[in-house]
């Protein structure tokens, strides 16, 4: 994507598109998996931790990131591909790899449907795998697997 494109994106989700929330979603777009603060901070040195942190909840709180909590003590955000600013139509499962504790999207699959209870409404779903990635199993053909996850963080960072 062109940084045009990523600012129409910002626009599009009714989100003021600047210069550092054009580098936050670039960035996380790039990155091909979930990123913690932590990680997005030591790819954008020139942006501020506090500036980081304001576009994640911006861009959270108008449907354009996913905020995931993969059991590994934090949260992970990725770029959204939802066509809406009214709410998150870009749910898919997650996968999280017991050795090297990395995050992959799963996009090819939809969290499955939940039937509540009458009056229960449903706010947030995350649906976590845990298992051995491809890399750490030591599995040289991967490529089903590299189908599904699109990018490979350990392959392309």
């Amino acid at each position: 994507m062109k940084q045009d494109e990523y600012a129409e994106m910002l626009v599009r989700h009714g989100v003021k598109a600047t210069a550092n929330r054009i580098v936050v979603a670039r960035t996380l777009a790039q990155s091909g998996r979930p990123l913690t603060l932590s990680e997005l901070e030591r790819q954008l040195l020139t942006i501020d931790k506090s500036v980081i942190f304001r576009a994640l909840t911006l861009f959270r709180e108008h449907h354009l990131v996913h905020a995931i909590d993969d059991g590994t003590g934090g949260t992970r955000y990725e770029l959204c591909h939802s066509h809406s600013h009214v709410e998150d139509d870009d749910l898919h499962l997650h996968f999280v790899c017991e050795h090297c504790q990395r995050t992959y999207c799963l996009t090819d699959f939809a969290i499955p449907e939940i039937h509540l209870p009458p009056d229960f409404v449903v706010l947030s779903a995350n649906f976590i795998v845990r298992g051995i990635c491809p890399h750490c199993s030591g599995k040289k053909n991967a490529n089903t697997f590299a189908q599904v996850v699109e990018k490979c963080y350990l392959c392309d960072p």
